[in-house]
């Protein structure tokens, strides 16, 4: 049952309590069949704002935009496991009655495809880049951030990380500069990365369990991404129930840019489906 904190009829934060007692909160706002978001990485539940990709999702559906623990409104904890953050995912989409949309971005992908075999209340699953195995490259990076957030560099390491590891486009990173999300995230960005990495560290990176997935499922990607784009097409070619779509011209965070085309694209889905 979930726990409403405060609110008003057109928009309400609530929380509902993980399998290890941590309180994961959420906002709910629209009508119409849920659709429950998971963000990714670094920021929390508003990033659906910029853009205002949220709003036009809520003219059509209800919408759950869930923080995942030690993010946003919800709590804090040591444990950010994926076998925990899985968890998470399946307690807000379990607390709803309805058939439930699932959408996840990047590393909040990772987790709804981890959560999908367990949910049972699932309609469909809609995925942006869920994160696959980095390159050499890529790792290198992860060293140059590291060295920055020793020196207290965050601002520089946070672009660093957006820019050449989840490799958003210019404008998708200019689009996050001047938003007060930036801000906030700038100076919290090193309490994040490190349980990041180490949580990546245990994601599957063998597809075969999910052979049997037969939940409808969008598989999106940026055309200009690279490695993130990796993971997306070989679950294309595992998942029985799958369908890949690109965003032409986008890199990683395309609803950030292109609010339109991405709910176009997912409330399409969402409708064949229903």
């Amino acid at each position: 049952m979930a726990d409403i904190q405060q609110g008003s009829p057109e928009k309400e934060i609530a929380t509902v309590t993980s399998t290890d007692g941590t309180e994961i909160a959420y906002e709910r706002s629209g009508s119409g069949p849920p659709l429950v978001l998971v963000h990714g990485a670094i920021f929390d539940r508003t990033i659906w704002e910029l853009g205002d990709v949220r709003s036009t999702f809520a003219e059509h559906t209800t919408v759950y935009a869930m923080d995942r623990r030690n993010h946003g409104d919800s709590e804090s904890s040591d444990d950010v496991s994926v076998e925990a953050q899985f968890d998470d995912v399946v307690a807000v989409v379990e607390s709803i009655d309805d058939p439930v949309h699932l959408l996840g971005h990047s590393a909040g992908a990772n987790f709804a495809l981890g959560a999908a075999p367990r949910i049972d209340n699932l309609r469909s699953l809609i995925l942006h880049e869920p994160a696959g195995e980095p390159s050499d490259e890529d790792r290198d990076v992860i060293e140059e951030m590291m060295a920055l957030l020793d020196e207290g560099q965050n601002e520089q390491a946070l672009a660093l990380f957006l820019g050449d590891f989840a490799q958003f486009s210019s404008d998708e990173l200019d689009e996050l500069r001047s938003a007060p999300i930036w801000d906030t995230h700038t100076d919290t960005f090193h309490q994040t990365l490190l349980p990041l990495i180490e949580a990546h560290g245990e994601v599957e990176s063998d597809l075969t369990p999910f052979e049997d997935l037969s939940t409808p499922t969008l598989l999106l990607v940026g055309s200009e991404s690279g490695w993130l784009k990796n993971m997306a097409e070989e679950l294309h070619d595992t998942l029985p129930n799958s369908r890949l779509a690109t965003f032409e011209g986008h890199g990683h965070a395309p609803h950030l840019v292109a609010p339109d085309r991405c709910a176009d694209k997912v409330l399409s889905f969402i409708g064949e489906v229903d």
